[in-house]
């Protein structure tokens, strides 16, 4: 079933992702890796990669997921590109046959909180929606035509540590990516189901689905990590100190796992999960929480 499809269905949806790699020689590695989960996600995202200068080629790695039946979800930013660089992109994964994006304005953001970052989000907002009318249209943004029409199901990051607060400023702009064409809205991880739930409570009438972002977290020490270089906070601490106190932190960390989807189920469409690194592990964490 197709990401769109089940989304339509009101099923609730499970994706992943997968790092780009820097050379195709690890696609077999790739391929092997989510066969031990086929039939259990309705979608992979892939991530532009850069190391050292050197770049993964994200639509070869999501046509080599096509070619082996896998749902793939083309992630990019805007900010970085201008409209030709978007454009280029966007067709360039519509001919390899991608069928999904999940378009980030600014790291997860769609919003901000400044007046600079409100004016960015425009820009932005404006540049992608210019962009995908174009070429929904079978044309380019300069007039020349394309050999087809491109069609996305459309992916917006959106802060979720909003909780009740949640301005109104911000609200308008989610309505913005609507209008852009949204399909569906991933949030930044989870961890706080009641928080998570009073900000679904001012984003139900988008009439958009709501995917949560979760993160397995196998140790303390990544835990803490993410706090440290990701960001202040993140992880709360009573989960820090769950990992931390456990005789046995494999299944504590599955507990965590579980409890935190079994909650989800409850208050939004669907989950997204970040292995960070742990991708040959995926299938103990889909066990332990029931997910198919």
């Amino acid at each position: 079933m197709k990401l769109k499809e089940a989304l339509q269905k009101k099923r609730f949806v499970v994706t992943t992702e997968i790092q780009t790699p820097l050379d195709q020689e690890s696609g077999g590695l790739i391929i092997q890796n989510l066969e031990r989960i086929r039939g259990r996600v309705d979608g992979i995202t892939l991530s532009e990669t850069e190391l050292e200068g050197v770049v993964g080629d994200t639509i070869k790695t999501c046509e080599l997921l096509k070619q082996n039946r896998f749902e793939s979800i083309y992630q990019t930013t805007t900010r970085e590109k201008n409209r030709i660089q978007l454009q280029k992109d966007l067709i360039a994964a519509h001919q390899a046959g991608v069928e999904n994006l999940l378009v980030f304005t600014e790291d997860y953001r769609i919003t901000g909180d400044s007046l600079q970052e409100m004016m960015f989000f425009h820009v932005d907002a404006g540049k992608l929606k210019s962009v995908l009318d174009h070429i929904r249209e079978g044309h380019t943004v300069d007039g020349r035509e394309i050999p087809d029409k491109a069609e996305f199901l459309l992916g917006s990051g959106v802060e979720s540590v909003w909780g009740r607060n949640v301005p109104d400023l911000e609200l308008r702009e989610m309505e913005e990516m609507v209008r852009v064409g949204a399909g569906y809205f991933l949030t930044t991880p989870v961890f706080d189901l009641d928080r998570f739930q009073k900000f679904l409570s001012r984003t139900n009438t988008f009439g958009v689905p709501v995917i949560a972002e979760v993160l397995i977290l196998r140790t303390a020490g990544v835990a803490r990590f993410l706090n440290r270089h990701l960001r202040s906070g993140l992880v709360p601490e009573w989960v820090i100190r769950k990992l931390a106190q456990a005789a046995d932190i494999e299944k504590a960390s599955l507990e965590l796992f579980a409890d935190t989807i079994k909650g989800l189920r409850e208050i939004c469409d669907g989950v997204h999960i970040i292995t960070i690194g742990g991708e040959s592990k995926l299938r103990q964490y889909l066990d332990a929480a029931k997910l198919r």
